[in-house]
């Protein structure tokens, strides 16, 4: 196994701390990330390749194309000049500011990425919202952000787990300590898979429906009746048994049930 602990000096590239600048160094996990999906001939795509740790290995694969989005241009210089691949292209641009549009000519893609923990969930909602473009990914996001997506009950269960484990089949993957990246972050790390679903249970006025999943979790402590207070509904039709639960003690199932006894009062 080949460890490198700090990022080469020749590259003479100070780390921008703005940018949350946590680079995997351990040639075992990129090498799982790399090896969990079969890429033979998919465009892949990453997310921030700093000095290319991940970038090399995924060129040593027969893909047809890499798209890496740099939001730094010194590193995507860097990488530029260090790894000549004709399938390789990088675009010094911020993902969130991406146009998808020119996504669609090599869709579906496959997203393997160690996502810059700042903006993990804006970049998995820009995900959610082009889902057609992605065949599946393999991510690295930090453990707690992990654990909250893939939660069924309890503690941290809430809006995100419940929105995207309705988009996205998950499987939780490799735990990764923070001696795995230079500089080493302050919180352990988790390896992902996702991949789109295809047939989705239908939610009858969609956007509505997740206003009232984050009203019904605002106070996860607080019972549904208190936190649904704000609507003004008729709950006479509801048991008493569901209005005195937390949202936290429900199901997907459960919350849609109740979306649709009270849906034509929101």
């Amino acid at each position: 196994m080949s460890i490198h602990k700090k990022i080469p000096k020749s590259s003479g590239i100070a780390l921008k701390k703005r940018y949350g600048q946590h680079f995997l160094r351990e040639e075992r996990i990129v090498q799982r990330i790399v090896d969990y999906i079969d890429i033979t001939d998919a465009s892949v795509m990453e997310i921030g390749c700093g000095d290319g740790f991940l970038t090399r290995k995924i060129v040593e694969m027969p893909i047809a194309r890499l798209w890496v989005f740099e939001i730094d241009e010194s590193w995507a210089e860097l990488v530029r000049s260090t790894v000549k691949d004709e399938r390789l292209s990088i675009f010094i641009e911020n993902i969130l500011d991406i146009d998808a549009h020119k996504l669609e000519e090599h869709a579906p893609w496959v997203l393997l990425a160690n996502l810059p923990y700042q903006i993990t969930f804006p970049i998995l909602f820009l995900i959610q919202r082009n889902r057609e473009l992605f065949r599946e990914g393999v991510i690295m996001v930090q453990e707690e952000v992990a654990q909250k997506i893939l939660k069924k009950h309890g503690r941290n269960y809430g809006l995100a787990s419940l929105f995207f484990q309705y988009y996205f089949e998950w499987k939780m993957l490799d735990k990764i300590p923070p001696s795995a990246f230079y500089p080493p972050p302050k919180v352990n790390s988790r390896l992902l898979y996702f991949k789109p679903k295809k047939d989705l249970v239908p939610i009858p006025e969609e956007e509505k429906f997740w206003k009232f999943i984050k009203v019904s979790f605002r106070q996860p402590r607080r019972t549904l009746r208190n936190n649904l207070m704000q609507y003004h509904c008729d709950f006479s039709s509801i048991p008493d048994t569901i209005l005195s639960l937390r949202a936290q003690q429900m199901t997907f199932d459960q919350l849609l049930e109740l979306w649709e006894k009270i849906r034509h009062c929101v």
